[in-house]
């Protein structure tokens, strides 16, 4: 046997046990997939309506309004080479540096927060921006975003109470919620005025010392005194602002007679700003790719989103969104005629 053909026995063997290790040996990379679609439109596990609406009369239909969700991998999983090539020749996954799905800086605990602060916030803003395009008056306020479970505020403070006053002061702003707080570094008690379901209380909570200065465990966000009551039974487990588009045309259509989407099943993304301004997303060909799986006929794109869907084909019509009142009157038109002309990327 040649010395060559001895030296190719061995070195096979190898390369192909290295070749192994490669495959499934982490990589930097993480993933997003096409996650499942809601209908806001429709009804959660218990029967009841996503949107309930009080103090107004609400007008429900047979069409759907969906907002997409995209699946990241999980926080700490990191792609093996195998993994990332299976889903980098799937047409309907990306992948995407770790370190821009999960953030070092940013924790699990800290993830799974901020999402469901975003959320709070994007329904909130959706709530008012459809209130907005209705022509009623919504007012701006501070409002508890999120409760730390391990904080003082568990069991006196809820998500979306809005500070009226602070130790007899009104509140107009949530630095001055966190210099009145710090404070009471002497464990005295701060005393909130708060409005909650319509009803004004007064709370007062002893703050605790984290991380060397005073807290009262919540997390402040925009919010509102809105002219009637509207709350979304979205599924708790998901989080972010990017469903704010779909949110405030679910809540308008459902605060109007008549069906805004001529009973058709329609989907999108996009987060809403207060102005009704429609922002960019994250993961924009998954959820396409979620929207055509539940049958969409048409999908509203941000504007910003644009440059990430050119190059598609799918098999439903693709509408960009600059702002939410032209977000309607798309669809309104849409309904009128399907080959109607509308914005487009």
């Amino acid at each position: 046997m040649s010395q060559r053909l001895i030296a190719a026995c061995i070195a096979a063997p190898l390369v192909l046990i290295l070749g192994g290790i490669a495959l499934v040996v982490p990589l930097p990379y993480a993933s997003y997939s096409p996650g499942p679609t809601y209908d806001i439109l429709g009804k959660d596990d218990n029967q009841a309506e996503v949107v309930q609406v009080d103090g107004h009369e609400a007008y429900y239909d047979k069409g759907q309004i969906r907002f997409t969700t995209v699946v990241a991998s999980s926080y700490g999983q990191k792609l093996s080479l195998g993994e990332a090539l299976a889903r980098w020749v799937d047409p309907d996954k990306a992948v995407l540096p770790y370190d821009v799905v999960h953030p070092p800086e940013v924790s699990q605990a800290d993830e799974k927060a901020e999402g469901a602060v975003q959320m709070t916030t994007s329904q909130d803003v959706a709530k008012a921006v459809a209130m907005a395009e209705l022509g009623l008056d919504v007012p701006t306020a501070v409002q508890v975003a999120m409760v730390d479970e391990e904080g003082p505020a568990k069991d006196k403070l809820l998500v979306r109470d809005v500070f009226k006053e602070v130790d007899g002061e009104p509140v107009t702003n949530a630095d001055q919620i966190i210099a009145a707080v710090r404070k009471h570094d002497d464990g005295s008690l701060v005393e909130f005025r708060i409005l909650r379901d319509k009803r004004e209380l007064t709370v007062r909570i002893k703050p605790k010392q984290i991380d060397g200065k005073p807290r009262v465990g919540v997390s402040l966000g925009l919010g509102y005194e809105f002219p009637f009551t509207v709350n979304l039974r979205v599924d708790p487990m998901v989080g972010g602002p990017s469903a704010g588009l779909m949110f405030s045309l679910a809540i308008y259509d459902t605060l109007t007679p008549g069906s805004l989407t001529g009973g058709a099943t329609i989907a999108g993304t996009g987060e809403l700003g207060t102005d009704g301004a429609v922002g960019p997303i994250g993961g924009i060909e998954q959820k396409i790719a979620g929207a055509q799986e539940a049958g969409a006929k048409l999908f509203f794109v941000p504007k910003d989103n644009c440059a990430d869907v050119k190059g598609l084909d799918p098999d439903l019509r693709l509408v960009k969104a600059t702002t939410m009142h032209e977000a309607r009157l798309a669809l309104e038109k849409w309904v009128g005629d399907h080959d109607a002309a509308l914005p487009t990327c």
